[in-house]
């Protein structure tokens, strides 16, 4: 790789050579068949055996003819990574000691890997082995580049053998349909008749930290949990803010370098990378794309950062917060709605109180917001970002919506008179230097406080933890939506005069929610408070928030538009259990063999050396006041670190034992959490004591400063 670096890229060449495009299958496929594609891909439908025969055949010609040797179903089940099983291209020759490369049409559309080996949820016993993963045609197939050699990857969605999902990107999909068609139908009803097609958009920031791979692998935390369990504060940490946005280290920009490569060679249109707030945390960011391809497409980044950072002996850390007492790390979901015909619906245009269509699919989203806020939070849940969440770096885990001054002034005309007749202008902002141009000033500031934040014609969801895929927080902002789209034409459809139901609609909804808008400072003690004040919800530990899944109205909701069952939720929420009492286990069973076989036994050698010393000093005669000091204090966080790491090893026996999973959840949630921390302070307090030489793994200095 460093070898074909060397010259300058040509973008424009590479970008996308390993996607197997729209374009070059119209190259490949008779104008027939390219236009059966083109139609299901842009409208839905299914391909004919014989048109399947054919695009397969092109796939694997194409796949074949650069490098590739097998294929693979690429799927997202409900473990929150990918998975692939590859099978080869071959196939015996009638003629002996022979062989041809052959694909079929069924082999394009559907596989069949086992699903008793996924989370299920209990929707899957493990003698029930089989499921189905089903080709989705609306985002491209690619090869993907591994010490496997050149695998072609088909993106698709995951089944059970009964019918259920079992994966992140069937419910996207039909969350998509939903909107689609219920934002059309709102439109309709407004006189835009000629929208064919509506499409959820993202945009994924992507935070990450590198760590060198050398202190990585000392770290039994950090191969098995992704985090740190243990660590005392470096001396120097993001405190003087020279780290965000500053001069990107070489050996970074080298992984950088090579990362954008990958990407744009994959058709991930990569745009932007810098430096984050914390030491050793950087972000990417790309352009704007539908939404479902934008999942696969973060799925590929997050893939390819830690397949590149090992070709740099970097280690990539995807963890929401690999270390305590900075920055964590979060995933940035910006959402928009775009038309067939060019439109943003999100955009409020120069006169954003005149523009009735955007005022009431503003209203519409507050509405949503408001009234799923915790199913909003339960898509973000993961024990990672329980550590983020409400951390002074992160949004708070309750979810509030900021407008801007702009837009909230124009609300609180609506809601006090029933009219809005003006608008706040962003103006100019004087620069004082006659060489540099004044700059347009926008109508309204940022909020990186906020977990919902409108940002002039899209919203920021911030929520979401950076090892988290965007399929479920995705499919969550859709349906919610689409559900207050369809109240909203619900009422029109019955309206006598529809220009008044508009404007009744819009001022009800701005009234009845404006208690979820919030533009001020969300890391603030007094807005929690004020919160609780308003009624919104505070979910602050995945096990709290799993329920919202199975509440009636998020079941009636799912149900109504067929994005989730009954059962698919069910066995969701039993796997959100599950997870967060594995993830928080594994955590803690890693904590006891640090603590038990490296941190005690190495402070207890230590101790051992500060009695030679007072002993030596006594005998001679010498005052050991400081010494002597030492060696009680060094004992005394020995006795308490092994106190809780007994107490710690009781619970967790404890916890193996309970067989209810949501009870589980929240005894590891309740129990296990607070006994760990019992574990690290006095640990943590040994690091800050012990002499260096000794001290078993690397340090915070070591993680974050060596890279």
């Amino acid at each position: 790789m460093e070898e074909r670096m060397e010259n300058t890229i040509n973008v424009e060449e590479i970008f996308a050579q390993n996607v197997f495009t729209m374009a070059k299958m119209q190259q490949r496929l008779s104008k027939k068949v390219f236009s059966a594609v083109q139609n299901i891909y842009d409208n839905g439908g299914k391909l004919t055996k014989e048109e399947a025969d054919e695009v397969a055949h092109a796939m694997k010609n194409w796949a074949v003819e650069n490098g590739a040797t097998h294929y693979t179903h690429w799927f997202q089940p409900l473990n929150g990574t990918t998975a692939e099983k590859h099978d080869s291209f071959l196939l015996p020759s009638e003629e002996e000691g022979k062989t041809v490369m052959t694909f079929s049409g069924r082999d394009l559309l559907q596989s069949e890997p086992d699903a008793s080996s996924f989370p299920s949820g209990g929707i899957r016993s493990t003698f029930e082995a089989r499921g189905y993963t089903a080709w989705d045609i609306t985002s491209p197939a690619f090869l993907k580049e591994s010490g496997a050699g050149k695998i072609l990857c088909i993106p698709t969605a995951f089944y059970s053998y009964t019918g259920e999902a079992l994966d992140k990107k069937a419910p996207l999909l039909r969350s998509m349909e939903v909107i689609d068609e219920q934002t059309r139908r709102l439109l309709s009803l407004l006189g835009k008749k000629d929208i064919k097609k509506v499409t959820p958009q993202a945009g994924v920031e992507q935070e990450y930290f590198l760590v060198d791979s050398e202190n990585y692998l000392r770290r039994s935390d950090l191969k098995f949990c992704g985090h740190t369990l243990f660590g005392a504060p470096a001396p120097k940490g993001q405190a003087m803010d020279d780290h965000y946005f500053g001069a990107i280290r070489e050996r970074v920009g080298r992984f950088m370098r090579e990362l954008n490569y990958e990407l744009w060679k994959l058709g991930v249109p990569a745009k932007t990378q810098h430096n984050e707030a914390a030491p050793g945390q950087h972000e990417l960011a790309p352009i704007y794309e539908n939404a479902n391809i934008a999942l696969d497409h973060n799925q590929l980044v997050m893939e390819t950062m830690k397949r590149v950072a090992e070709n740099h002996d970097l280690r990539c850390l995807l963890h929401e917060k690999p270390y305590e007492g900075v920055n964590g790390s979060g995933k940035h979901n910006n959402w928009s709605l775009s038309t067939n015909t060019g439109e943003n619906l999100l955009d409020p245009g120069k006169s954003p109180e005149k523009n009735i269509e955007f005022l009431l699919i503003l209203s519409c989203v507050l509405k949503a917001v408001d009234t799923h806020a915790d199913l909003l939070r339960q898509s973000t849940a993961d024990p990672g970002n329980d550590l983020r969440l409400g951390g002074y770096e992160a949004p708070p885990a309750i979810l509030s919506v900021f407008l801007g001054t702009q837009l909230e002034d124009v609300m609180r005309q609506l809601i006090e008179t029933g009219t809005a007749n003006r608008h706040l202008e962003g103006g100019v902002l004087r620069t004082g230097v006659s060489a540099l141009l004044d700059i347009d000033r926008d109508t309204t500031d940022r909020n990186r406080t906020s977990p919902f934040a409108f940002t002039g014609n899209k919203f920021e969801f911030r929520m979401v933890g950076s090892s988290d895929s965007i399929g479920e927080p995705m499919t969550v902002i859709n349906a919610i939506v689409a559900e207050a789209f369809s109240d909203a034409a619900d009422r029109l459809e019955k309206a006598k005069d529809i220009e008044i139901e508009v404007h009744d609609i819009i001022k009800e909804n701005f009234t009845k929610h404006q208690r979820i808008v919030f533009n001020g400072n969300g890391y603030s003690r007094e807005w929690v408070e004020e919160a609780h004040r308003r009624g919104l919800p505070e979910l602050k530990t995945m096990a709290q928030a799993a329920g919202a899944l199975t509440k009636p109205e998020s079941i009636a909701m799912y149900e109504k538009f067929g994005i989730y069952s009954k059962e698919e939720l069910v066995s969701r929420e039993e796997i959100l259990y599950d997870t967060y009492s594995k993830s928080v286990h594994v955590d803690a069973k890693t904590m006891i063999d640090m603590a038990g076989r490296q941190i005690i036994p190495a402070c207890m050698q230590y101790e051992k050396e500060l009695a030679k010393t007072v002993l030596a000093l006594r005998e001679v005669g010498e005052v050991v006041n400081t010494e002597a000091a030492r060696l009680k204090e060094v004992a005394g966080h020995i006795e308490d670190a092994q106190s809780a790491l007994n107490r710690l090893v009781q619970d967790c026996e404890k916890g193996e034992n309970i067989t209810n999973s949501r009870e589980r959840a929240f005894f590891y949630q309740d129990v296990i959490k607070p006994d760990m921390q019992a574990v690290r302070t006095p640990c943590d307090e040994l690091e800050k004591l012990v002499d260096k030489r000794m001290w078993p793994f690397p340090t915070y200095e070591e993680l974050m400063f060596e890279v």
